[in-house]
C-alpha cells in the first residue's frame, strides 16, 4: 500500500482546500510515518514546493464523476424520507453516514455508508450528511456532501482520504444532486442549517466529529422512528432483497463445488474466501462475517474463524448472504454433509430441525404474533428432544418459563427482521419488534437449529460435534408468506440432490 507521510506528512496541517476544519484536523491525526522535527531537504513536503504545485494543477481532463447509484434509489430514498417527515412533522433531522474505521494509523477498513442515512438520501459518500428541515407541512431535504479536490486544490494529490490522485474520481454537489434527485451543498456549510435549528434530532453514524454537530446528543427517539419505519419494506425494497438472495443462492452453489479443494488442502477458509470473493463480485461484499463450520466447529453458532479442516465425513454449516450494491442483506444458512450423503445419525438431527424449520415458517402469517414462529418451532425441538431422551424434564416443564432445559442445544434466537442491516431495525421498541404481530412488508428469518457441542457429556457420543442450523429469509403477504430463499431445498434427500447438481 502506498504511505502517505512522503507526500504530505501528517495529512491535511495547512488545512488548504475548501473542506471543513474538522475534517482536515481528523486527517491530521492520521499517518504512516513520523513527522521530522525539522524540514528533510531529502522528503520534501510536496505541497509545500510551488514549483511542484504549479505543475500539478494544470494538464488534467475531467474523469468519469458518475456517482455509484444504482437503479431506482433516488426514488426510493425520497419516498422513504415522505415517510419520515410525516412520522415527525416540525422537527429538524439530522443522519450522518460516518466515515470507514480505522484499522491502523492511516488504514481504514472498507466504508460503508449508516444505513437510516442511506435509507434517507441512496448516497455513499463519507462523511456526508442529510438534514430533512421543516418546510409547510412536510421537510426540505438537503444533502451535505464533502467538497472534492480537483486540480488547483493541493488535496488533490496530497490528501489521501478525498484527493482523486487517492481515492479515485470524486462527484462534485451536483453531480450527486443529478443523480439522486435532492439539494445537495457542501459539507462545510452544514452549520448554516443546523446552527439555526431549535430542535435537531440527531442520529446515524458519529463517528466524524463534525464542527455542526457538536454539543447536539443522539436522538433516541428519532433512531426508533427510523427503525419502525424502515421494518415494512417498499416494493423496490423487496426486490433487492429478492437480488440479494438470488445472488446468494449461487454464492453457495460456488462454495459446494469448492468442497473437494477445501479437503484436500483450503479447508474453511478456502471456502470463507469463496463465498467472499462471489459476493464482492456481485454485490457489495458479504453482508456480515461468512460462518464457515466443519465438524466440531458446526455447533459454534458464530464461527467466523474458519481456520479448522473441511473434515469429509462431517457435517459442514454454512451461514453466508450477499450484501448487494444497495446494501441490503441475504441472511441463510444451510447444513450439508461434507461427503455429499448424510449419515444415519447427522440425517436424524437434520430431520428434527427440519420440522422444526417447517413448523416455523409456517406460522409466518400477517396477523399473528412475531413470536410465534419461535414458539412453534421450539415445541418441535422439545419434543424431538424428548423422544430421545435428552431432556431431564417433561416437555411442558422444558417449555415452560422457568424451564428452557431445550434450550442448552439452541441457546440462540431463531429469527429477526432482515433488511439493510442482517439483524435490521435493532433500535426499535420491544412492541414494535418482538411485541408486534407480523405485518405485510416485513422481511425475517426463520432460523432454528441444534447444536451438540463435542464437549457436551449430556450428549450420546455419535451425536457430538453435530450441529445442523436451516435459515430461510421470509416475506410477509398480505395472504400469508413467500420465502424468498426456496431455491435452496431443506430436506436432506433434497439437499444431497442439489449438492451433485451444483
Amino acid at each position: 500500500m502506498s504511505e502517505t507521510t512522503t507526500t504530505h506528512g501528517h495529512a491535511g496541517h495547512d488545512h488548504t482546500g475548501s473542506r471543513s476544519a474538522s475534517a482536515s484536523a481528523q486527517a491530521s491525526a492520521a499517518s504512516s510515518m513520523p513527522a521530522p522535527a525539522t524540514r528533510d531537504p531529502r522528503l520534501p513536503r510536496l505541497r509545500e514546493v510551488p514549483a511542484f504545485l504549479e505543475y500539478m494543477a494544470t494538464g488534467w481532463d475531467a474523469p468519469d464523476r458518475t456517482p455509484p447509484v444504482e437503479p431506482g434509489v433516488a426514488a426510493a430514498s425520497a419516498a422513504h424520507r415522505a415517510r419520515l417527515s410525516a412520522a415527525l412533522p416540525g422537527r429538524t433531522i439530522v443522519v450522518a453516514a460516518g466515515r470507514a474505521p480505522v484499522r491502523a494509523n492511516d488504514t481504514n477498513y472498507d466504508f460503508r455508508p449508516d444505513s437510516d442515512f442511506f435509507w434517507l438520501s441512496g448516497c455513499s459518500a463519507e462523511d456526508a450528511v442529510v438534514v430533512l428541515t421543516p418546510a409547510g407541512t412536510g421537510h426540505d431535504a438537503t444533502l451535505f456532501v464533502p467538497a472534492p479536490a480537483y486540480p488547483g486544490n493541493p488535496d488533490f494529490f496530497a490528501n489521501a482520504m478525498h484527493g482523486e490522485l487517492w481515492v479515485g474520481s470524486a462527484p462534485d454537489m451536483p453531480d450527486w444532486a443529478a443523480a439522486l434527485e435532492i439539494e445537495v451543498k457542501p459539507l462545510d456549510r452544514l452549520d448554516e442549517v443546523v446552527g439555526r435549528a431549535d430542535d435537531v434530532q440527531l442520529t446515524g453514524t458519529l463517528n466524524s466529529e463534525l464542527a455542526a454537530l457538536r454539543g447536539i446528543r443522539r436522538s433516541a427517539e428519532l433512531g426508533r422512528v427510523l427503525a419502525e419505519l424502515r421494518m415494512i419494506k417498499d416494493e423496490w425494497e423487496v426486490e433487492e432483497l429478492r437480488r440479494a438472495v438470488d445472488s446468494t443462492v449461487n454464492g453457495f452453489r460456488s462454495v459446494i463445488r469448492e468442497i473437494p479443494n477445501a479437503i484436500e488442502f483450503g479447508g474453511e477458509r478456502w471456502l470463507q474466501g469463496t463465498f467472499d470473493r462471489h459476493a464482492r463480485t456481485f454485490g457489495n461484499g458479504p453482508g456480515y462475517s461468512t460462518i464457515v463450520g466443519s465438524a466440531e466447529h458446526a455447533p459454534t453458532l458464530h464461527w467466523v474463524r474458519c481456520d479448522g479442516p473441511v473434515k469429509p465425513d462431517e457435517l459442514l454449516l454454512l451461514d453466508m448472504g450477499v450484501e448487494n450494491r444497495t446494501y441490503y442483506t441475504a441472511d441463510v444458512t444451510r447444513t450439508f454433509p461434507a461427503s455429499g450423503t448424510f449419515s444415519a445419525a447427522q440425517r436424524e438431527v437434520h430431520d428434527l430441525v427440519e420440522r422444526s424449520h417447517r413448523a416455523g415458517l409456517a406460522a409466518v402469517v400477517p396477523g399473528r404474533p412475531f413470536t410465534d414462529f419461535h414458539t412453534a418451532a421450539m415445541e418441535v425441538i422439545a419434543n424431538g428432544l424428548s423422544d430421545w431422551g435428552l431432556l431431564p424434564v417433561s416437555v411442558d416443564e422444558a417449555l415452560s418459563p422457568e424451564g428452557q432445559h431445550h434450550r442448552r442445544y439452541l441457546v440462540c434466537g431463531i429469527g429477526h427482521h432482515l433488511g439493510l442491516d442482517v439483524h435490521d431495525c435493532a433500535q426499535s421498541s420491544y412492541e414494535a419488534y418482538q411485541g408486534a404481530t407480523m405485518t405485510p412488508g416485513m422481511v425475517l428469518t426463520v432460523e432454528p437449529g441444534l447444536y451438540f457441542h463435542a464437549f457436551d457429556t449430556t450428549v450420546p457420543p455419535e451425536l457430538r460435534g453435530v450441529g445442523v442450523r436451516l435459515e430461510d429469509d421470509i416475506l410477509v403477504t398480505t395472504g400469508g408468506s413467500e420465502v424468498l430463499s426456496a431455491a435452496l431445498p431443506i430436506d436432506a434427500v433434497g439437499i444431497e440432490h442439489w449438492m451433485r447438481a451444483a
